[in-house]
């Protein structure tokens, strides 16, 4: 039966994939009172990888999309010892001078801002995320097979490999997409903070740094409360990927991770030695040689990793996934209060203001994050011996993500919005 015209005119919307930017767009559109629905293929949500950190644009995003997102971050986020990221030489060490220290050569540091750039378990925040999120508007077990959106059609359809359908205005959705490999991999664990600060002192256990080297380098940080610290060790890999099924990850061991870094000096070779001995090895796959074209194609929208996957090297890619959830409520909710014409023409241009609003600067990250990696394993020979040249790289790429005015993004999507409706 057809429903009321007010009905009618409200936005319904379909989120596939329950990771962290598909959560982070539900409670965006939870705090603007747009229905929506998320479709998570698994029993339950559950998010790869152990520790994740979000720079200061990505929480101000955050607050921006639903205050309580924010809220929670800095509830399960541990601050550091010190508001600097620090770039240290992590493989060069006088062992002769210094036979038992683990002291490394500050390269560079960069201020993050009070309580900037700090980092949790990617599970214990999505845990508390979807607490937030009324349990009728997830489905689980929904695994999408094929989404159809007909010009002409009132709704996209979605159909379901356990056979069912669902039907929506919007499709969000977080499908693999077809990045290619880095050749880089990353070796990725958690050491119990007691065990580090005995290895490490407590200032280099409990503070953010970055390792370099040669064709390697390691990222730690605390987590859990500084009960655990995060380590993300990268590796160069000349060899193409190669795992069972197609997967990202593999599995490995510590004598793995031990053997790639044992050229590196003592405080490295501490935290290797330290992880747990069976983990896992994660493929590092961005979209730089293919990039989407376009993140929409009528209502459908890709946002996240699915339209941009980027390195991890800058930090920033979950951050920038959460802007993209900034822009689509914002403007999911314009278009719900503006049905200047009919509802599919309306929505379809909104998505496209989506679209032009995002895609250069998240290309613009894929590519950088590719060239931050090769600066930290001394494989650009501009700045392998000049640690000013790798400060001003680093620092202003760093900037140009940190400092994002995500309030004027909006603004700007939104009067591209209204000026796009009135020439329909």
């Amino acid at each position: 039966m057809p429903g009321t015209l007010a009905e009618n005119r409200l936005v319904h919307v379909a989120i596939v994939g329950g990771g962290v930017v598909g959560v982070a767009l539900a409670l965006g559109l939870l705090h603007r009172s747009v229905h929506f629905t998320i479709y998570e293929q698994s029993q339950s949500f559950r998010e790869l990888g152990a520790g994740i950190g979000f720079t200061p644009n990505a929480e101000r995003a955050m607050i921006a999309l639903n205050p309580d997102f924010h809220k929670i971050f800095k509830r399960v986020s541990t601050p550091n010892t010190e508001d600097w990221f620090q770039w240290v030489d992590g493989y060069n060490h006088d062992e002769k001078l210094d036979p038992d220290g683990v002291a490394e050569d500050l390269i560079f540091k960069l201020y993050c801002g009070k309580r900037g750039f700090e980092g949790c378990r990617r599970q214990d925040l999505l845990e508390e995320l979807v607490r937030v999120i009324p349990e009728h508007n997830i489905k689980y077990g929904k695994k999408l097979e094929s989404v159809i959106d007909e010009a002409s059609g009132e709704r996209v359809l979605l159909r379901f490999r356990d056979g069912t359908r669902a039907e929506a205005d919007i499709g969000e959705k977080h499908p693999a997409s077809y990045p290619s490999y880095t050749h880089k991999f990353a070796f990725r664990g958690l050491i119990p903070m007691d065990r580090a600060r005995a290895a490490l002192g407590d200032d280099k256990a409990s503070t953010r740094f970055m390792h370099l080297g040669p064709n390697a380098h390691a990222l730690t940080f605390p987590v859990a409360m500084g009960t655990v610290m995060n380590v993300v060790a990268f590796v160069t890999d000349p060899n193409d990927w190669t795992a069972d099924n197609g997967k990202f990850t593999a599995p490995a061991t510590r004598d793995e991770v031990v053997k790639a870094f044992s050229g590196f000096g003592p405080a490295v070779r501490a935290i290797m030695s330290l992880l747990p001995d069976e983990l896992d090895k994660w493929a590092i796959f961005d979209t730089l040689d293919n990039p989407v074209p376009r993140y929409v194609q009528g209502r459908l929208a890709l946002a996240g990793d699915a339209a941009h996957a980027a390195a991890p090297h800058h930090g920033a890619g979950a951050g920038l996934g959460i802007e993209d959830a900034l822009v689509l409520a914002s403007l999911i909710k314009a278009a719900e209060s503006d049905l200047a014409c009919d509802k599919a023409s309306t929505l379809s241009t909104a998505l496209e203001t989506y679209h032009d609003t995002r895609y250069e600067r998240t290309q613009w990250l894929v590519e950088s994050s590719r060239i931050v990696g090769e600066l930290y394993e001394w494989q650009d020979s501009g700045c392998k011996d000049d640690h000013t040249v790798f400060g001003h790289e680093v620092e202003w790429r760093s900037h140009r993500i940190w400092d994002y005015d995500v309030h004027e993004m909006v603004r700007k999507a939104l009067d591209l919005f209204g000026q796009r409706l009135e020439a329909l």
